[in-house]
């Protein structure tokens, strides 16, 4: 399973795992059924502490992405893919907000925005 994370980023390294494991579930890169790596593999193959793993998955446990199985692992839970979008939505939603402020604070138009946007969703292709 392939998680980057950053040392520069202001986003704590347990989030940023959570958050890339959470996504490969959304699309179903993980798939329900689907066994993760053990905290303490996950820990050595990422070059993090056990405990920063452990509050990754803790943390998706309680959001019911995976769940626990004592002496045999961590495993993906079957999850609402719409429920799922809808939180993708809202943080979506709540970026967007924060940059339109900006940009009416400096007067940038909503035909500039949506060329950037534009601009940024096509260069992911």
């Amino acid at each position: 399973m392939e998680i980057i994370i950053s040392n520069d980023s202001k986003i704590p390294i347990y989030e940023q795992i959570k958050e890339q494991i959470k996504s490969k579930i959304i699309t179903n890169d993980l798939k329900e059924g689907n066994i993760l790596p053990s905290i303490r593999t996950l820990a050595k193959d990422l070059r993090c502490s056990v405990i920063t793993t452990k509050n990754a998955y803790e943390e998706l446990e309680k959001e019911g992405y995976i769940k626990s199985m004592p002496g045999k692992g961590f495993f993906v839970c079957e999850i609402n893919k719409d429920l799922a979008k809808e939180e993708q939505l809202n943080k979506i939603e709540v970026l967007l907000d924060k940059a339109i402020d900006i940009a009416k604070i400096n007067g940038i138009t909503k035909k500039e925005i949506k060329e950037i946007i534009d601009i940024l969703y096509e260069e992911d292709k």
